[in-house]
């Protein structure tokens, strides 16, 4: 049996989002604005995953692993509060943070998640 695979917003060089099955496969999202500090980057970046998850039918609440880069891990501490603030009580998924240099030097987060639908 084939299931079929959905693509949101794809261009390209990638889509923004592709679903599988019961399955979301997000692209890493960055924040629109890199002049903010880390605290409004990864605001912006969790606020494109919620509304890209809710287009394709989840929520932060079914997120099953995220993988977060950080141009520069002395940031961890404050992207850890905001993403404590975000994270639904009891619903953490499985998360790796590593330290990368990102594609724009002003980017300091990017964060891919995988969903269940």
């Amino acid at each position: 049996m084939t299931t079929s695979i959905v693509r949101i917003d794809p261009g390209p060089r990638l889509s923004e989002a592709s679903v599988h099955g019961d399955r979301m496969y997000l692209s890493g999202m960055t924040p629109e604005d890199t002049s903010l500090d880390i605290t409004g980057q990864v605001k912006q970046a969790l606020a494109e995953i919620d509304a890209l998850l809710a287009r394709g039918g989840s929520d932060k609440t079914r997120i099953l692993s995220a993988v977060i880069w950080l141009a520069d891990i002395a940031d961890f501490a404050a992207m850890n509060a905001v993403w404590d603030a975000w994270v639904v009580p009891g619903q953490a998924p499985a998360r790796a943070t590593v330290q990368a240099r990102l594609n724009d030097p002003r980017m300091k987060v990017e964060i891919m998640v995988v969903a269940a639908r």
